[in-house]
């Protein structure tokens, strides 16, 4: 990942509103949101965002200090080069009878799977690294890629780290 691209775990309340209000502090700030993903954890009163920005450092730490003076941020943390980052990717390819094969063949080794077969068309779901999910879309697209979606980036730290890590006291304080 280049060095302006940042991933951001968030651990929030899960409360009406919270996604709003730091989508809100983001654009009244000028900070693009390239990625962001939103789910539940293991505690239904919190929920966990991933945010990949572009930035410079010295903006990021700006960006860290504003997540935090929000009312329901938890937890705000930097996921380095080491965190294991994954994305979802739907693919629909033009695949008459002669291409078939090799599109598959395509799939195959990027441990993809074929979820649709159509008259002329293939769909693909493949889960990785972004870079994984580029090069496997560079070489669909001789083939001719109808449409494709990617899901926002999600992301864990490695090892026995936990973005929770210290944070379940104030957690239960403030749920």
């Amino acid at each position: 990942m280049a060095r302006d691209r940042h991933i951001l775990g968030v651990l929030v309340e899960n409360r009406p509103g919270v996604l709003a209000r730091i989508s809100g502090m983001f654009a009244r700030r000028g900070y693009n949101i390239h990625s962001l993903a939103v789910g539940p954890t293991e505690d239904d009163a919190v929920s966990r965002l991933t945010i990949v920005v572009g930035t410079e450092a010295v903006q990021l730490e700006q960006i860290v200090k504003q997540l935090n003076k929000l009312v329901h941020v938890l937890k705000v943390i930097e996921l380095g080069d080491d965190a294991v980052a994954r994305e979802l990717q739907l693919v629909k390819v033009d695949a008459g009878p002669e291409t078939r094969s090799r599109i598959i063949e395509i799939a195959d080794v990027f441990r993809a799977r074929v979820v649709d077969v159509g008259l002329d068309t293939v769909t693909i779901e493949a889960a990785g690294n972004p870079r994984k999910l580029e090069a496997m879309l560079d070489l669909l697209r001789p083939f001719g890629v109808r449409e494709f979606v990617r899901s926002g980036t999600i992301s864990l730290s490695r090892g026995s780290r936990s973005i929770s890590d210290g944070s379940r006291a104030r957690i239960r304080r403030v749920v």
